[in-house]
């Protein structure tokens, strides 16, 4: 069985294996920083901050069968402070025109911007390689507890949710506008930045230009990478714009990445939840059930949910399968949220 649950102490060995498939600010390959990331997520679930900026949530996707974690998720409550401000790039257009010459250019631009009320962020998405293209759709369902625990506890994350997205990157793993710009205004690699930025970004309003940054002058390379993603990240793209998610005309001002953006009411799967009571004493039809990601109450998660079939009844009530009840030793009735998958 495949779950769906908050992040515990027990799976720093799990995240830091997952860390080193891909680079992430939010979980950096580092045993000491994701273990302090676990602490703050446990206790985001339990005792929430009103500051939404201190409080991250970890979601992991279990095989109980072999007791791993094959995939995590997060939601940082609020992205963009007064102490550390979201950053972007405005992608932009300019024109020139002399009528001496009688000659005309429209110009692409970049120029840096910075929120100090930022949105809600999802990302950290990592999912084993040998997870990919499951016929449970596992990738797709760790994305989406995202949205399932949004819809069950809307109060805890602001009204705007937002993403950033991976672009391409050269064969060495570096940014082509990273090199074309980022490099030679902050003497650093790529990845350098990236580590520094985690802790503190006064770098980049110091040192980064503050005008408008002409992509005419910029190798075609770099050009070309503006607002597009990697071949990996093309599904997760396409994912979020199926729910509502669209471009803004912003990118990260380090590596060019897309930024979407969607209301958390109007994100599909929270605008079509499904409440209701789950109970054991109706019958269970499968040709009428709905395929859903189902949040439940146990004892022994903060948080725990699973990608099942559900009946909805006309009386507000749901039943599902008796064999995945007494699997999970769950206590029925009990109040639950769904959202279709």
């Amino acid at each position: 069985m495949y779950i769906l649950r908050s992040v515990e102490k027990k799976d720093l060995a799990d995240l830091f294996r997952l860390s080193q498939l891909q680079v992430f600010i939010n979980l950096p390959p580092d045993e000491e920083l994701i273990s302090k990331k676990i602490e703050s997520s446990i206790q985001a679930f339990h005792r929430p901050s009103q500051n939404f900026y201190e409080n991250y949530y970890i979601f992991v996707l279990e095989d109980t069968e072999r007791g791993q974690i094959l995939g995590v998720s997060m939601i940082h409550a609020q992205h963009g402070t007064e102490i550390e401000p979201h950053f972007y790039l405005t992608v932009g257009q300019e024109s020139k025109f002399s009528q001496t010459i009688n000659t005309g250019f429209v110009h692409g631009t970049l120029k840096l911007g910075l929120e100090f009320d930022g949105p809600t962020e999802i990302g950290g998405l990592i999912l084993d390689p040998g997870s990919r293209n499951h016929p449970e759709k596992l990738g797709k369902q760790i994305s989406f507890v995202r949205f399932l625990y949004m819809a069950n506890k809307p109060e805890r994350f602001k009204p705007m949710i937002h993403s950033e997205l991976m672009p391409p990157l050269d064969k060495n793993g570096n940014s082509p506008l990273w090199e074309a710009v980022g490099r030679r205004f902050l003497n650093m690699n790529y990845h350098e930045a990236d580590i520094l930025s985690r802790n503190n970004k006064e770098f980049i309003l110091s040192l980064f230009p503050s005008e408008n940054i002409y992509q005419t002058l910029l190798p075609m390379e770099a050009r070309e990478s503006i607002g597009k993603v990697g071949k990996e990240t093309e599904p997760v793209k396409k994912m979020l714009e199926s729910i509502g998610f669209k471009y803004t005309n912003e990118v990260d001002p380090f590596d060019g990445g897309p930024h979407y953006r969607c209301p958390l009411k109007d994100i599909k799967p929270i605008k079509n939840k499904i409440t209701g009571v789950l109970i054991t004493n109706k019958s269970f039809n499968p040709q009428a059930a709905r395929d859903v990601i189902l949040s439940l109450e146990h004892p022994n998660h903060d948080f725990l949910a699973i990608r099942t079939l559900v009946e909805v009844h006309g009386d507000g009530q749901l039943s599902m399968d008796p064999k995945i009840i007494s699997d999970l030793g769950l206590k029925l009735p009990q109040k639950v949220v769904a959202i279709p998958f």
